[in-house]
């Protein structure tokens, strides 16, 4: 049942709709104040009441019912109780009913969103500060497929520039096939780095790469030929590492892919008169609305990132028809967007409406940042298998029996990786740590995993989960947990509105303790045959809660560790 929906049915609020009442009530930080509660202070300029007097007349006015058993006022909040054991019954038979679909919704249906994510550049190290992009766009994927929507993942890959015309000039002064060949972006990266080392000596280097690029994009063919293996080499790579992310996309069309799609938008912003020339570069002047230009071209007549971001807009409305299309990039490149998205509305775009920048936070190690150009980075593949060796070390000390360790090991690790990444609102900088990440006590991906292989080896103990009683009387460690169960499916509506991944990782948290309070505070096997059995029920459906919300992260839950 949607409770909000049937409180707001019931009050009658004199200038508040049915859907802004439902949109206002919030679910109070512990259930002795109710399970559900309406702030009347936004009421109160409308009815020219205090809040306090406008709780009080709707307590009055409220009749309980079978499903809302009691309404109190207190401090201008109006507070609802439900009938505990109604709720439990309706909440235990939707989720043994549905499994891993508990959560799934139509919202979405007929809908279509982009998600632009991860974006590696070719020819150079899929590092850790490409982590959040990566899992904060992967798991979006999943949760507005969740959702019912239909969901094309875009990786837009960093293959045009001229860093592939000095990468052309290093591979051919220093570079030796076989080499590339075995060490793959590793080695692609050295030359970088020795190209940037030498043309600190010799800036004239710099011209001679110019003209490399140029001929890649005059079709030279030799000069093709290296790009499209520097490309082919760098995404043998990158994907042993999506793989371990469960990541994956339905498209791969990079900025070189729109390189001859720019004219048109060109030629429309000429014919709009938006277009106009400075200091010999074509920009779009955006003073008034408080931005520096956007540079379209530049005034040897080379495009930018703004010209190829219009050109791939273009394109996917036509190709996709999306509903939303979601930018997942770091905060630095906020004025970009807000500057792209500027000139799409300019140009008349009804859906520049549409066009969303999902910001995030930097990730560095605690030992510092990284400098790609002076070879100062991480490989994430290497912070993977670092997690992964160090979960299989804590395996092998605490449970060294365990069958399939490295396999745990590695859904551990990976898990760990992911959940750190996703843990904290996307903004903030993350300074990533082992240590913090593998802790299998804290607020983790370890943590919740363990919880899950906990309930797990409950019901194998147990048996066959027989009959309850529906009007079983919980206790408040058994209902606290069921009201978090039954907070999933709008948890998950509510991350995909705000782009918030975190939410998820903050949630399967909040379950994973609410099961360990009652694991050890409610005894399971032992009581008698009706109590053991809506326990089993509610440790059957916690489990299978926390497992759906780890897989909308794109985590595995070991079924023992």
């Amino acid at each position: 049942m949607d409770y909000k929906s049937y409180i707001a049915e019931k009050l009658n609020i004199e200038g508040a709709t049915k859907e802004e009442i439902t949109s206002l009530i919030v679910t109070p930080p512990d259930n002795s104040m109710g399970d559900y509660a309406l702030p009347c202070f936004k009421f109160a300029k409308i009815l020219r009441k205090p809040p306090v007097a406008i709780a009080t007349e709707l307590k009055n006015s409220f009749e309980i019912d079978d499903v809302i058993v009691k309404v109190t006022a207190v401090n201008g909040y109006l507070n609802f109780t439900v009938n505990r054991q109604g709720k439990a019954s309706a909440v235990l038979k939707e989720i043994l009913l549905k499994g891993e679909e508990y959560g799934s919704s139509t919202l979405g249906n007929g809908k279509t969103v982009c998600i632009d994510y991860s974006s590696i550049n070719v020819a150079k190290p899929f590092h850790i500060g490409h982590l959040s992009t990566t899992v904060i766009g992967g798991a979006l994927y999943k949760i507005y497929k969740k959702l019912g929507y239909n969901v094309v993942g875009i990786n837009h890959l960093g293959d045009y520039g001229t860093q592939f015309g000095k990468l052309i000039y290093a591979y051919k002064e220093w570079g030796d096939r076989e080499a590339v060949e075995k060490g793959r972006v590793k080695e692609l990266m050295r030359l970088y780095v020795k190209y940037h080392d030498e043309a600190e000596k010799n800036p004239s280097m710099d011209d001679k790469a110019r003209e490399y690029f140029k001929l890649i994009e005059q079709g030279d063919k030799e000069c093709n030929e290296l790009f499209k293996w520097f490309k082919e080499l760098t995404l043998l790579d990158v994907d042993k590492v999506y793989k371990q992310l469960g990541i994956t996309f339905d498209s791969y069309n990079g900025e070189s892919f729109f390189n001859d799609k720019m004219g048109v938008v060109i030629d429309e912003l000429q014919q709009s008169g938006l277009l106009v020339e400075s200091e010999g570069a074509k920009i779009v002047n955006l003073e008034e609305y408080g931005m520096p230009p956007c540079l379209i071209l530049r005034s040897d007549g080379a495009s930018l990132y703004a010209t190829r971001d219009l050109a791939a807009a273009y394109y996917r409305k036509k190709e996709y028809d999306f509903d939303k299309c979601l930018y997942v990039v770091a905060y630095q490149q906020n004025l970009h967007f807000k500057q792209f998205f500027k000139v799409l509305e300019l140009l008349g775009k009804p859906w520049a409406k549409d066009m969303v920048h999902v910001a995030f936070g930097m990730v560095s190690l605690e030992d510092g940042t990284m400098s790609t150009r002076k070879g100062k980075v991480v490989f994430l593949e290497d912070v993977i298998n670092k997690c992964c060796e160090k979960a299989l070390s804590v395996i092998n000390e605490k449970n060294p029996d365990l069958e399939n360790k490295e396999e745990t090991a590695n859904a551990v690790g990976v898990g760990a990786v992911i959940f750190g990444a996703l843990s904290s609102s996307r903004i903030k900088d993350i300074v990533f740590s082992y240590d913090k990440v593998l802790n299998f006590d804290g607020e983790t991906g370890p943590y919740c995993q363990y919880t899950y292989a906990r309930a797990l080896s409950v019901l194998r103990k147990g048996g066959e989960i027989g009959l309850y009683d529906d009007n079983y009387a919980l206790n408040d460690d058994e209902y606290n947990l069921l009201s978090l169960l039954a907070e999933y499916p709008e948890i998950i509506k509510q991350s995909a509105e705000k782009y918030e991944p975190s939410m998820i990782t903050r949630y399967a948290v909040d379950v994973s303790e609410a099961f360990n309070k009652f694991y050890f505070d409610c005894k399971i096997l032992g009581e008698e045959e009706g109590v053991k059995n809506f326990r089993l029920a509610l440790t059957f459906a916690t489990k299978t809660v926390i497992k759906n919300a780890l897989s909308l992260l794109g985590i595995k839950a070991p079924e023992k560790m």
